[in-house]
């Protein structure tokens, strides 16, 4: 993991940047929409690919992450089950970092029928409507006994526990999804004593200066799924937009447009 976040500047320190004298902050500590930004080495990566930057955009974040879960926190295995809850950018991810990996089965969940229909593009064997029943039973029926690998991509309570219930005996839950702080999740104690496991994962656990020059190479030899992430293009003055997109779960990735 990164070991370098004092690198970030604190809210009493000197700001890198300023108009005049007036100090500018980097939103997300990232400045994600300015033309131009100034940030320290040890961020950067050199791509020696020929890549469009709305590929390397999708890269830098949601497929990193989603990638990084399977191929790098969890190290999925070939041959095995895996069930992702929550095919949004991250999640199709994930279950691209499953297939990449040699998953044999690969069950998706959500409650969209469009994310559904992606996730089978995506790699995904079998889909799952979340909103059509008891989604802890319905993949322990499916998969005569849980899963190996579970993937939690949404940042919800209940979806944190169902990937953990899913589980087979010595499987492994990931949970990606940004559950707000202060937010306790339940779990039957007794599934530990059959070496279930439970981690999370920090932007897929990535070496980025190995891994997004390998993700570009996958994306270049059509192994790996960008163009098709992208469900809408929008204008920079229509962010609010994507904002409103985002929040109803409505779009796998919205990207924004400089020219």
């Amino acid at each position: 993991l990164c070991s370098r976040t004092g690198l970030i500047r604190g809210p009493d320190e000197t700001p890198r940047l300023s108009q005049g004298s007036t100090p500018v902050t980097q939103f997300a500590n990232l400045g994600a929409y300015a033309e131009m930004m100034l940030v320290h080495e040890n961020s950067l990566v050199k791509i020696e690919q020929e890549i469009g930057f709305e590929q390397m955009a999708l890269i830098g974040c949601g497929a990193t992450t989603g990638l990084g879960a399977a191929m790098n926190t969890a190290k999925v295995e070939p041959g095995s089950t895996v069930a992702v809850i929550g095919c949004g950018g991250v999640g199709l991810n994930a279950i691209q970092g499953a297939r990449l990996a040699g998953a044999l089965r690969i069950i998706a969940v959500d409650s969209v029928e469009d994310k559904l229909t992606l996730a089978s593009e995506f790699g995904a064997t079998d889909v799952i409507d979340a909103s059509s029943g008891d989604v802890v039973k319905r993949i322990m029926d499916l998969t005569n006994g849980g899963v190996d690998y579970s993937f939690e991509a949404i940042g919800k309570k209940e979806t944190a526990e169902q990937a953990f219930g899913i589980l087979r005996a010595g499987g492994t839950a990931t949970i990606i999804g940004m559950i707000p702080q202060g937010v306790k999740i339940e779990l039957d104690g007794s599934a530990f004593l059959r070496e279930r496991r439970i981690q999370g994962s920090s932007m897929g656990s990535n070496h980025f200066r190995v891994d997004m020059p390998r993700y570009i190479d996958f994306y270049q030899q059509g192994r790996l799924k960008l163009d098709e992430l992208v469900s809408k293009r929008l204008r920079l003055e229509d962010v609010n937009d994507a904002f409103q997109y985002m929040k109803e779960g409505s779009v796998a990735r919205s990207v924004l447009m400089f020219d």
